[in-house]
């Protein structure tokens, strides 16, 4: 049964992302570091995938996650390539971004999100070895992505890559979903989880604010701040997680509003960007600036109502991608099975030849009838013996005994389970 407490977190962190991509407040990367949230939840259901299925998690996890991409590809792929795009081998990254893919000077920025998709792909095809590896040793393999992010903003390894970059930078996130997972924050006392999340906490507060980005106290631009600070929020808000929210699902637009983030999560984050592109030189030309509060928000409602049209479209592409069933708006109350015929006791059949033919067993005690005569006509049978009483007296012979039915003595209706899981 799903942690609809995790899904809460996965529906504000994605949320969150269009509202600051909308925005450009720094304060909601601090408030809410929304990234190494979706990747911590995410690392908790690869391991939870590689308990159930073993290797074989990998290739139904890239399932699930490639065709939205596919989706998105098709649009803006032949787009791009009418306007400037060069035509060459590496357009195939579209297919399987294992690098970023290309993109023209109008694709780089609405299709900027996509790579978060490449992360999640490194991240899933490296999930059995590390889950194997974290559960033989799981601080140092859970230090090791710090240590390597450590060292690069140290400069002790100036010339990494941005794969490598982002693998100290997240896959700490990632490999706290397995410690999740696996029980490891919870069954640490408060008394060792508080305080290691305030120092690693302290640790990020002071990196931010001793190197600022160019953008202030922005998250995204402090790579070591940004794990550290996210570090500990997920030692909190996930650590401390609780077993169930059932609070969720009392409010039905709440909860259908987080079961539809949570299936169209991929749809909201890969097509938000492009409408964010689109929608700010336009609201600029009914004089609204980009920190005007009344052009922000017209910007914010315009770029979800769009999200929404674009999820009513092509977001059941999801829904095909995990095998359930395709669904234009996820969450809908699914039809109960029918009813099937309450089962009642029925009275046997009181004809001769349905009645039961095996012969009762002789009681104990004086002969039922003198030697030599029969309690019955051949071929018929008396009642059953389950309603027999055994006579304290010989019982004299009687022609023409019917077979009757036994009565039960108290009917009782079956009853069928119709709750829906």
């Amino acid at each position: 049964m799903r942690n609809r407490y995790l899904d809460l977190l996965r529906a504000l962190a994605i949320a969150r992302v269009v509202v600051y991509h909308v925005t450009g407040l720094a304060a909601l990367t601090l408030v809410f570091p929304a990234m190494s949230i979706m990747f911590a939840l995410a690392g908790s259901l690869m391991a939870a995938s590689l308990d159930r299925s073993g290797v074989r998690a990998v290739p139904r996890r890239l399932r699930r996650l490639l065709p939205s991409l596919w989706v998105v590809a098709a649009v803006f792929v032949p787009a791009m390539l009418l306007t400037g795009l060069a035509f060459g081998p590496d357009v195939l990254l579209w297919l399987f971004p294992v690098a970023d893919p290309p993109a023209n000077h109008w694709g780089a920025l609405a299709l900027s999100p996509i790579w978060y998709l490449r992360d999640y792909l490194w991240f899933v095809l490296a999930s059995p070895l590390a889950l194997w590896l974290f559960r033989r040793a799981p601080l140092p393999t859970l230090l090791a992505p710090y240590v390597l992010l450590a060292a690069i903003e140290l400069g002790v390894l100036p010339t990494a890559s941005v794969a490598l970059r982002h693998f100290g930078l997240y896959f700490g996130a990632w490999l706290l979903g397995f410690a999740h997972h696996d029980g490891l924050l919870r069954r640490l006392a408060n008394r060792v989880l508080v305080p290691t999340a305030l120092a690693v906490g302290t640790a990020g507060g002071a990196w931010i604010l001793t190197h600022p980005g160019p953008r202030g106290y922005d998250l995204n631009d402090i790579p070591l701040g940004n794990a550290l600070w996210s570090a500990a929020f997920i030692l909190l808000v996930i650590g401390r997680a609780p077993a169930a929210a059932a609070w969720v699902d009392r409010s039905p637009a709440l909860g259908r509003l987080v079961t539809v983030l949570n299936r169209r999560a991929l749809t909201v984050y890969l097509w938000h960007m492009s409408f964010v592109v689109a929608l700010t030189p336009m609201v600029g030309l009914v004089g609204w600036s980009d920190r005007d509060p009344v052009g922000l928000a017209v910007r914010v409602v315009l770029v979800f109502a769009l999200v929404g049209v674009v999820t009513l479209l092509v977001g059941w592409v999801e829904d095909v991608a995990a095998r359930r069933r395709p669904e234009l708006i996820p969450g809908g109350r699914r039809p109960a099975p029918p009813a099937l015929p309450a089962r009642h006791p029925t009275n046997a059949p009181t004809s001769p030849a349905l009645a039961p033919t095996s012969p009762a067993p002789a009681p104990a005690g004086p002969a039922l009838a003198p030697a030599g005569r029969s309690l019955a006509p051949a071929g018929r049978s008396l009642a059953p013996t389950s309603q027999a009483v055994a006579p304290t007296r010989p019982a004299r012979p009687r022609t023409g005994v019917r077979a009757v039915a036994p009565v039960p003595r108290s009917p009782e209706t079956s009853t069928v389970d119709l709750s829906v899981g």
